[in-house]
């Protein structure tokens, strides 16, 4: 039996996806008032290059401006009624 037959096969990978860095709504609290990807990098909580996405997980500290790639409709919910602000950055 030739060996491509024998080795099994695992499924698909997409080259092409995007891959985020998450971090929840309940980590942002004790950052600042204006959170942003820069700002994360220096804290040492994302990688430097990566995108940033907001999880909905925990309770979203008030008054808050989030600059992030891509935010959860539960973390987008929680930040607004906090009285915050969601940025999408490009």
């Amino acid at each position: 039996m030739p060996l491509i037959r024998r080795v099994p096969k695992r499924g698909f990978t997409n080259i092409f996806r995007t891959e985020y860095t998450v971090i929840n709504v309940g980590d942002l609290e004790g950052l600042g008032e204006t959170i942003d990807v820069e700002l994360l990098v220096s804290r040492g909580r994302v990688r430097r290059g990566m995108k940033l996405k907001v999880l909905g997980d925990g309770d979203a500290p008030s008054g808050l401006t989030v600059r992030a790639h891509r935010f959860s409709a539960s973390a987008r919910a929680k930040i607004e009624a906090a009285g915050g602000v969601c940025e999408v950055i490009g």
